[in-house]
């Protein structure tokens, strides 16, 4: 059986910019995904972190930092097409909660990047689950 926790926002640091109409359209975003193993006496784990940067030139607007774990039966076996949907369900989470929380920010009109599935390293994550 495969559990899923309540994602947890551990940083939500906003500094908004001096002059709101010069920075709109300079804004960028970056995204990054980090999965660290967690075990117990009889279940395994993952845990995801995501951490989105808003920036302006050298200024961080934004640091956004949520997290999210999976608690498994430790005879259930993931393959990784399972593992993608995991993460896929945490990045979900990790959106809906940015959208309910950008509103009287300057980055109200914005949404998070797509998850680039292709740069996530699933053949290096199924080990953390054996």
């Amino acid at each position: 059986m495969i559990e899923q926790t309540e994602l947890i926002i551990t940083e939500w640091n906003y500094q908004p910019p001096l002059n709101y109409n010069e920075a709109e359209d300079k804004i960028l975003s970056f995204t990054s995904l980090d999965v660290m193993k967690k075990r117990a006496p009889t279940k395994k784990g993952i845990a995801c972190r995501f951490t989105c940067q808003f920036v302006i030139g050298h200024t961080t607007i934004l640091e956004y930092v949520g997290e999210d774990s999976y608690v498994i039966d430790l005879p259930d076996v993931i393959d990784k097409r399972e593992l993608l949907i995991m993460i896929r369900n945490s990045y979900s989470k990790f959106q809906e909660k940015f959208d309910l929380r950008k509103f009287g920010t300057i980055l109200q009109g914005r949404t998070l990047a797509p998850l680039d599935e292709s740069q996530i390293g699933l053949d290096s994550i199924l080990p953390l689950l054996v």
